[in-house]
């Protein structure tokens, strides 16, 4: 019974841990949204967003239409779109960092509002069970444990990465505290001489003038 508790909790914790964002936000033509995720190295990404239709009796209309594109924090390009009503994306990360996916809708006048859904998911979460059970031919319980085996994955593979971020955030301090003792020293050094000439100037001042 305890076994089978863990299970449940790595389970629970590896879905948690799995980054899954649905949002449907307002969008003005000619403005820009964008929407960022914090995604790990190697990890698998898929995102779907569609315009909706503000009268579902009618077809699409024309002005209804984004431009939509997916970088990476050091500006490379893993999804491009122009001008589409629906469309989706997915890659697998190569680098770490923030990926932003970003809005546009094209300029009209007068000034038009859409509504878009954008659901974005990764890790755990951006992995189709349903095409798994049935290319598998699995039944319930050993698709379970698939479950629990990538989330027990993603459970460690998110230790490695949260442990990397956190020696690169105490080297930084190191850097960062090494830096600072020098700039204390340079500064002390710096008041000392600014005092050392001061003391000088106002010296030879007083011996021209005959006043010591």
């Amino acid at each position: 019974m305890v076994r089978f508790n863990n299970l449940c909790f790595l389970l629970i914790l590896g879905f948690l841990l799995s980054k899954s964002e649905s949002v449907r936000f307002d969008l003005e033509s000619g403005q820009t949204k964008c929407i960022a995720e914090d995604i790990k190295s190697n990890a698998m990404t898929v995102g779907k967003y569609s315009v909706v239709n503000p009268d579902e009796a009618h077809p699409m209309p024309d002005s209804h239409k984004v431009t939509v594109r997916v970088t990476s924090a050091y500006g490379n390009n893993y999804h491009y779109a122009e001008l589409v009503g629906t469309g989706q994306f997915a890659f697998t990360a190569p680098e770490a960092g923030d990926y932003m996916a970003c809005f546009w809708g094209p300029d009209h006048n007068p000034k038009v509002t859409m509504t878009v859904d954008f659901d974005w998911r990764t890790g755990v979460a951006a992995k189709d069970w349903s095409n798994v059970a049935k290319k598998g031919q699995v039944d319930v319980m050993e698709l379970e444990l698939k479950k629990l085996y990538d989330a027990a994955l993603s459970i460690q593979e998110e230790m490695y990465y949260l442990r990397e971020r956190e020696d690169e955030m105490q080297e930084l301090n190191r850097t960062t505290n090494a830096r600072m003792g020098w700039f204390s020293i340079l500064s002390l050094f710096v008041c000392l001489s600014v005092a050392g000439l001061q003391l000088w100037h106002l010296k030879t001042f007083f011996e021209k003038k005959k006043l010591i």
